[in-house]
């Protein structure tokens, strides 16, 4: 079930949001585990166990580790417990991965090693499994709450809204919003509205211009055109539909009375790939930066060790990504740009042309990231060079129509226009102290979102099943 299919949006949501709002506040955490075991199970029943479990192995060797009579102790019992997450992620996400890298390392294939299978992917194991593993470190850390409720626990694991794909939370930033927290028409027609801006993103611009990155990426020779046009509706794809699956779990946080931390912040307009880290995907980044960077040594033990955390934490990222090494390579470019952006002050740089070398760093990142294998990366690579001609062939420009050059030229304009719009539609997460929660009462922004989501539901009705991009990862 994902949050843009009728299965969701007039069955399960509906249906579980009456029941939700009809319980008594201190069953509210037994609906919203139920709801969200749910919502899993009707991917595949079998991997639910595994998310349990995952579960209850976190809680006890988080109450292990606060109970712990020593420090040392309470340090073993954090480390089993972080060891025995990881180690669920290495089986089910990188089993294979290393199989078949080591049997093409040594001249084989799986098959005659005799390895005939391959272990599935969990969808939203790399999420449940990063907020497991910080959860027991701030515990050790003694970051997080003392009296933890496992069914909170479980809830807070489970959370169908950010579940699959984000963004990633802490348990120490929501342990307080399990305790208390409010419920009012105001903050469920805020969240409605952020939730339908999101599938708008998702459903109308992310959705419209993936043919065309599809065109380029599955042609062995792309022209010049066909390349950079393919390379550049990818780059806003992407965009639109993983930053619109976080406006749509934002929004169905709020609706049930959460508040999560922001995603994505207009990362197009950055002027270096620091600053792109720092917008793109924020809340993976704050993982990164709080139990890999800072653990590692950060910027503390001189520049060529800073160099080597920024590249090490970066290619374990990418590698986060994805099995493969397109993900490994896709990181080390990133971390590459960043150690020699803090090493020449390229960090610092605020030029327009900063913005227009890092849009194009951006862009020949993601060719590594979406190709399939570094041999499809290096055709399109060479496709941008002129290598294989600038006319396109027959085929491809029959398929490139009309329809997919406009939405991707519409797609352009949202993200230069995306700050006003922000500003328009948005309720920020963090107010100033005191501040009330912002409400979208004007008639213009509201009938807007209106005809947006009216728009995109009849567009949803048409077209056919487009699962998010970053449910692979």
């Amino acid at each position: 079930m994902v949050f843009s299919s009728e299965t969701f949006l007039f069955l399960f949501l509906p249906g579980f949001m009456a029941l939700y709002y009809l319980t008594p506040w201190r069953f509210k955490s037994v609906t919203l585990l139920a709801g969200s075991y749910a919502f899993y199970a009707w991917w595949r029943v079998d991997f639910l166990a595994l998310l349990i479990g995952t579960t209850i192995w976190t809680y006890v060797l988080g109450r292990r580790i606060r109970h712990a009579p020593a420090r040392e102790s309470a340090k073993r019992w954090m480390a089993v417990g972080v060891i025995g997450c990881l180690g669920v992620l290495g089986v089910f996400k990188y089993f294979n991965f290393f199989v078949g890298s080591f049997a093409e390392l040594v001249g084989t294939t799986p098959e005659a090693m005799g390895i005939h299978w391959q272990i599935l992917l969990p969808i939203g194991i790399s999420f449940y499994v990063f907020q497991s593993v910080s959860y027991l470190i701030d515990t050790y850390r003694g970051d997080a709450p003392e009296d933890v409720r496992l069914v909170d626990f479980a809830a807070f694991i489970a959370l169908f809204p950010q579940l699959i794909a984000g963004p990633i939370l802490r348990y120490k930033d929501l342990a307080g919003q399990f305790q208390h927290r409010t419920h009012s028409m105001e903050k469920f027609t805020n969240g409605l509205f952020r939730f339908f801006i999101g599938l708008a993103k998702k459903v109308l611009l992310a959705d419209a211009v993936a043919p065309l990155a599809d065109l380029a990426f599955a042609s062995s020779d792309p022209s010049l055109t066909l390349a950079w046009l393919g390379a550049v509706a990818y780059m806003v794809q992407l965009y639109f539909d993983f930053s619109g699956y976080s406006d749509m779990a934002i929004g169905l946080g709020q609706m049930l009375g959460f508040r999560f931390i922001e995603n994505f912040d207009t990362p197009y307009i950055s002027r270096s790939i620091t600053e792109f880290w720092k917008r793109w995907h924020i809340s993976l980044s704050v993982w990164l930066r709080d139990y890999l960077y800072i653990p590692l040594g950060g910027n503390r033990r001189g520049s060529r060790r800073t160099y080597v955390n920024l590249m090490t934490v970066m290619v374990l990222g990418g590698l986060w990504h994805g099995a493969a090494w397109t993900f490994v390579v896709w990181g080390a470019w990133h971390g590459g740009w960043m150690a020699l952006e803090r090493a020449t002050g390229l960090d610092r740089s605020r030029s327009p042309a900063a913005l227009i070398r890092t849009l194009i760093l951006v862009l020949l990142g993601w060719v590594v990231f979406r190709a399939p294998d570094l041999g499809q990366a290096v055709a399109v690579y060479g496709g941008m060079l002129g290598l294989n001609g600038t006319a396109m062939a027959p085929d491809a420009a029959l398929a490139l129509t009309g329809e997919s050059i406009a939405f991707l030229a519409i797609a352009f304009a949202v993200v230069v226009a995306e700050p006003w719009l922000m500003r328009l539609t948005r309720t920020r997460l963090m107010p100033a102290a005191g501040a009330p929660l912002g409400v979208m009462t004007a008639v213009v922004p509201t009938v807007l979102v209106g005809a947006v989501a009216a728009l995109t539901l009849l567009k949803l009705a048409e077209q056919s099943f487009s699962p998010f991009l970053y449910f692979q990862f």
